[in-house]
């Protein structure tokens, strides 16, 4: 592939964090400005400062900053932006999104708004995917509230069974129903969560598949209906219906069973006119049979594994689908080498029911190496706020093969050093650890059946002990005597007295 996207000018990133960093490092290597965005809490953070250009769209909450539409699109117009990348999560998934920079003559770095509004209803999903002769298990349609016929529907699909919402994900709105005596309260209590979370309280009953693997399908689409898969990745190892660790190629696929499903993953996809990156997940039974789930139309969070195994940036082909470029490849150009895992680093205690934590990160020393990678959206002296979603970073490896993919893991996170907040790095060695993964007998139930104990050990002890006297150390200087105007002011980061950045208000007024 050659390097220059000349049909992109300047790229307006919607997000913040780890993946909005992400982003801009393959847009700069592309020769295409970014613009970030950015809320009032995040002033100082790594992406806004690493941006050619960053723009403040509103306060701390995300309702009035990144996901405030008009406030992304106006800032994407006054910034000269003839593109948006919505990254994942936010505005990633809204259709409305995705119109509202259709309408402004913004390129969208996704499908089409029509392809996200009818893939974002599951239901909806499901026909299609029936239409296209994709299997999918057994449900109903979707209903706005309870009603009896559920328990009539329930009977037939046999239980257990499974209430999702219609809309989102993300796990939000699902329950296990084992049995008749929980339809009725778990239906009502999915209602209101999804209604809560999305703005739509529809739910559908499926039949609940039990020790499935969760494998996804990457795929990408252009403009001119060419479409291809980049292999899977098994994302079986969830907490609470969320990723938290993934892996390619995934152990209980053998030539013919990929084959079949890169297949159905590639029919999914022009079967919904899908352009750009998206994932089609499916649920694998130990039977060998596989059913439709869902289909992501974004960049996962996981990408990085694919990108180990295939070699391909994910974003760059993103950027260059979008400015109306052709797949640069067949699919029999693509193929997979080596064996990959991903752990997501959250913010979190894992010794006291993995409570989202906060704070100042006053240390960081990230695992580096032959085979690691880290995407982080922190610096020494990110604040780590209430205001979004717990994950700072994720810790991907590479190996030969799985085995030695799995030490790599454990030899990383054990180098791995966050002081000042709280994550969960312990909680993710005692799964890479645990003898079952390490086996490669994994499932979407496996955390919740082993209930892994993580010990707190000496090493985090110490580690908490570091961070809360540094912590004293810096509240105490603050304080000092003689502090005055200076000492409120917080300390300049390296980028700032490099004069590599500039940050300015939403008029464009440098701050």
């Amino acid at each position: 592939m050659g390097r220059q996207v000349s049909l992109l000018r300047k790229v307006l990133i919607a997000n913040r964090g780890e993946i909005a960093v992400r982003i801009l490092r393959s847009c700069r290597e592309l020769g295409i400005p970014v613009v970030a965005v950015y809320s009032e809490a995040d002033q100082a953070a790594l992406h806004a400062q690493l941006a050619d250009e960053a723009i403040c769209i509103g306060p701390s909450e995300a309702r009035a900053s990144y996901l405030n539409i008009e406030r992304v699109v106006r800032a994407a117009l006054d910034s000269g932006c003839d593109a948006i990348h919505p990254g994942y999560g936010f505005l990633s998934e809204n259709p409305a999104f995705a119109r509202a920079c259709e309408a402004a003559k913004l390129v969208f770095i996704g499908p089409p708004s029509e392809v996200i509004r009818k893939l974002g209803d599951k239901t909806e999903a499901r026909a299609l995917m029936q239409a296209a002769g994709i299997p999918v298990l057994p449900g109903t349609e979707p209903f706005p509230e309870w009603a009896p016929e559920l328990v009539t529907r329930a009977r037939a699909i046999g239980y257990p069974v499974l209430v999702k919402a219609a809309a989102g994900g993300g796990g939000k709105g699902m329950r296990i129903v084992a049995g008749e005596a929980q339809l009725c309260s778990s239906v009502e209590a999915s209602i209101r969560e999804a209604t809560h979370a999305f703005g739509d309280g529809r739910v559908f009953l499926e039949k609940l598949l039990e020790r499935p693997r969760h494998v996804e399908f990457q795929v990408l689409a252009d403009s001119q209906g060419h479409a291809v898969h980049l292999f899977e990745r098994e994302c079986s190892i969830q907490r609470r219906h969320q990723k938290i660790l993934e892996e390619a190629p995934c152990l209980a696929l053998d030539a013919e069973l990929r084959e079949r499903m890169g297949l159905a993953a590639v029919e999914a996809a022009r079967a919904a006119g899908y352009v750009n990156a998206g994932t089609v997940e499916f649920l694998l039974g130990e039977n060998r049979r596989f059913y439709f789930l869902e289909v992501n139309t974004r960049l996962q969070v996981e990408h990085p594994i694919t990108e180990m195994v295939t070699g391909l940036d994910l974003v760059e082909l993103q950027l260059r689908i979008a400015a109306g470029e052709p797949l640069p490849f067949a699919q029999a150009d693509v193929t997979m080498r080596g064996h990959s895992m991903e752990c997501r680093i959250y913010a979190e205690d894992p010794f006291n029911g993995f409570l989202p934590a906060t704070g100042v990160v006053l240390g960081l020393a990230e695992p580096s190496g032959p085979g690691v990678r880290v995407d982080s959206g922190i610096h020494e002296g990110s604040e780590v706020t209430v205001h979004y979603d717990p994950m700072l970073a994720k810790l991907t490896v590479k190996a030969s093969n799985r085995e030695a993919c799995r030490r790599r893991l454990i030899a990383a996170l054990r180098e791995y050093r966050i002081l000042g907040v709280t994550t969960n790095a312990p909680y993710m060695l005692a799964v890479a650890s645990h003898p079952e993964f390490a086996a490669g007998r994994t499932h979407t139930g496996f955390l919740a059946e082993h209930l892994l104990d993580v010990k707190r050990s000496r090493q985090h002890r110490d580690a908490a002990v570091v961070a809360a006297a540094l912590a004293f150390a810096s509240s105490a200087r603050a304080t000092a005597p003689g502090a005055g105007a200076e000492g409120d002011r917080p300390a300049s980061t390296p980028w700032q007295e490099l004069g590599h950045w500039r940050l300015a208000d939403a008029s464009g007024r440098s701050r």
